[in-house]
């Protein structure tokens, strides 16, 4: 059980990070003869996508069989996909985001038929491993810094219901709460999937157009970086470029916007 933990914990590093992992170490790991469930709740978005491959990559270079399942963005379908796997006892299972409130009881189950966990940005007591971090308290002490320590933000806070979200959020809340000029526009905006991109642009037209003053609005910030494609498109259609928009995980799109 220590080796098989210990492969998938420094494999799922790897893998979702795009580390490398050095000759001697990676040498000592082997999923060999293990299957390994993988699901993923959706694959739609570019960073969800290549952690999803990574992860059935790594496994396979250590020598495991892969088991791997796309929910297509559907909470049910996750539930029953998880369910599949449970019943096909594998020696481990990878989960990747979703929504916690629907997951945790099915990860509760996973744990109590005795099949490890781990988890990739869902934070639940039921998994072995932790994949979250402060990025985003660094994001929003950035976006702070750069606003001069005053202004309204624009949030979008959709999917506060899935967990990297949830964290990201709370840390962008908590970061705030040591800058009292800082205020978060009510009400907060609302990312969705799909029309991500189109829906972002309408939401932040409207809110410039609602504030048209310059300065009025410093920031816009969300806790993935698709919804900041639509934003951007729109603070640069209203020449409002004194407004800065802030996301995480580097989708190509983006990428390319900020190159």
């Amino acid at each position: 059980m220590k080796g098989l933990v210990k492969a998938l914990a420094l494999g799922l590093a790897a893998a979702c990070s795009l580390a490398a992992i050095s000759g001697a170490s990676a040498e000592e790991l082997s999923l060999k003869g293990k299957r390994i469930g993988v699901s993923a709740i959706g694959t739609d978005h570019y960073w969800d996508l290549m952690a999803f491959k990574g992860i059935q990559d790594r496994v396979k270079e250590l020598g495991g069989e892969v088991i791997a399942l796309d929910a297509g963005r559907k909470d049910q379908q996750q539930i029953a996909q998880l369910q599949t796997l449970i019943a096909q006892k594998p020696d481990a299972i990878i989960e990747q985001l979703g929504n916690l409130e629907v997951l945790n009881p099915w990860l509760q189950k996973i744990r109590d038929a005795g099949i490890p966990l781990f988890t990739v940005d869902t934070a639940t007591p039921h998994a072995i491993n932790n994949t979250t971090s402060n990025i985003g308290a660094e994001i929003a002490l950035q976006m702070v810094a750069d606003m001069g320590g005053k202004g309204n933000v624009l949030v979008f806070n959709g999917f506060y219901s899935v967990p990297v979200c949830k964290i990201r959020y709370d840390q962008l809340k908590y970061v705030l709460t040591s800058f009292p000029d800082v205020k978060i526009v009510e009400p907060e905006l609302r990312d969705v999937i799909p029309n991500t991109v189109q829906s972002a642009y309408s939401n932040v037209t409207d809110m410039l157009t609602k504030s048209p003053e310059k300065g009025s609005i410093g920031a816009v910030w969300a806790c993935w970086d698709v919804p900041q494609i639509g934003a951007t498109q729109a603070v640069e259609a209203a020449g409002r470029n004194e407004v800065k928009t802030y996301g995480i995980d580097g989708s190509p799109e983006v990428i390319k916007m900020v190159m």
